[in-house]
């Protein structure tokens, strides 16, 4: 699909492990994999996975392997674009055949990255190069590197929120439905569109997760917590105003018939207003509007409507990591594609996205965030695998979409109270905790 989906290119706080993992595979005494220095010596062809099916559909991918091959002569690039990326990989892991290189699903959890992937290199050098290089390492060492990073806000449509009179981002909650309110009464926009029926951008809610609190602490405070729902508390704030942007009628009329695909044109087009999605969502709003005839200037960034000591933070976190299976039977060829894909193919760039590469600048569609002093945040990965321990024991499912369906559900007056949702979650991850403990 046209969409990245992941999402761990906002969220950091937890994954949910791969059914019936057989375990087998690589290993954390593996040599790691590394490149030729000798262009000559790259050879063969590999096979890479990706769920830009968009991007094979335009060419886009073609040209990226005539790029590779141009500098690795002897060696070629066959892309497999998987729709239903998640699903379908999850169950060829449990097989040898899930290519030579691919995006690291987010339902394998880390501790199991080595069974599956090649070793990249120690932790301590690629972080000198890198960014998020946390959240691809076990035990030291590297099994994956981000094909980009995200800031995690709302993309929104300026031209809507200008003639709704708005002038400013909004610094609180109750701002920001206001303002939504605003867009109802005097535009013909919808303020708000959830995107419920497609599941996963609701997930996309999740990455305003330490953000709100501008603490690089937050994923390891969640560890220790037995209410994170509580008032007052990060994740109450952030679902309390999916709840009531819902309940306030500022959505879709219809929340269950919503299409992910024609949300693109909605907002592009001014018939939508805004929408919770990574910063990676930005340059497809921007495609969809050029595509509609409409312009691309339009489509906005925002950061959660939320100030720590007067300014606004968002998370930034990797998209898809890029790893080397573990099977494949040419891993020096596949280490040469991810090294040339981060490092000099310009993709980051060409998503308007965060470059994995430290050394590189803010992507211009960020440049505004830039301009208003945003601070980005990187959640501390020490206790990811508690968290996840913990979530996945709770069954609650942070980075899934079913409990913030509930919590549209409930809005829409079908699903129970917003406070009977916190206290079921708060009770689920307290016995979670104490267990995982």
């Amino acid at each position: 699909m046209a969409t990245t989906k992941s999402l761990m290119a906002i969220v950091v706080a937890a994954t949910l492990s791969v059914a019936a993992c057989s375990g087998s595979g690589g290993g954390t005494s593996a040599a790691p994999v590394t490149a030729p220095n000798d262009p000559s010596l790259v050879t063969g062809q590999i096979t890479v996975l990706t769920n830009r099916t968009d991007l094979e559909q335009d060419g886009t991918l073609a040209k990226y392997a005539a790029a590779f091959t141009k500098v690795y002569p002897k060696a070629s690039v066959k892309f497999e674009a998987i729709t239903d990326y998640e699903g379908e990989v999850k169950i060829r892991l449990n097989t040898s055949q899930y290519g030579d290189v691919l995006l690291i699903p987010n339902n394998i959890a880390r501790k199991d990255y080595p069974s599956f992937f090649a070793s990249l290199g120690s932790e301590a050098d690629f972080s000198s190069k890198y960014r998020f290089v946390p959240n691809s390492t076990v035990n030291g060492k590297v099994y994956g590197v981000a094909t980009f990073g995200n800031a995690n806000g709302f993309v929104y449509n300026t031209a809507v929120w200008k003639q709704a009179g708005i002038t400013s981002w909004p610094k609180t909650t109750a701002e920001f439905l206001a303002d939504l309110k605003l867009i109802k009464d005097k535009t013909s926009a919808t303020p708000y569109y959830t995107n419920y029926h497609d599941g996963w951008p609701l997930t996309q809610w999740q990455g305003a997760f330490g953000g709100v609190s501008c603490d690089p602490q937050a994923n390891n405070a969640l560890a220790q917590s037995t209410a994170p729902w509580a008032a007052g508390k990060e994740l109450n704030t952030i679902d309390t105003l999916l709840y009531d942007t819902v309940k306030q009628g500022l959505v879709e009329t219809d929340p269950t018939t919503t299409n992910w695909e024609n949300s693109k044109t909605l907002l592009a087009s001014g018939k939508v207003g805004t929408m919770l999605l990574g910063s990676w969502a930005i340059s497809q709003m921007q495609k969809a509007a050029t595509t509609a005839g409409k312009d691309p200037s339009t489509i906005g960034y925002m950061p959660f409507p939320s100030q720590t000591n007067g300014s606004f933070c968002s998370v930034s976190a990797p998209d898809y990591l890029e790893g080397v299976s573990s099977k494949s039977k040419n891993q020096p060829t596949a280490r040469a594609w991810i090294d040339w894909f981060t490092d000099k193919s310009g993709y980051a760039a060409s998503q308007g996205a965060i470059s994995t590469a430290k050394d590189a600048p803010l992507p211009p569609t960020l440049a505004e965030f830039q301009k208003q002093g945003v601070k980005l945040v990187e959640l501390d990965q020490a206790k990811a695998t508690l968290v996840n321990t913990i979530d996945k024991g709770s069954e609650i499912g942070l980075t899934a979409p079913d409990y913030r369906q509930k919590i549209v559900d409930a809005a829409r007056g079908t699903g129970g109270t917003l406070q009977a949702q916190f206290d079921d979650l708060n009770k689920k991850w307290a016995t979670a905790q104490q267990s995982a403990s």
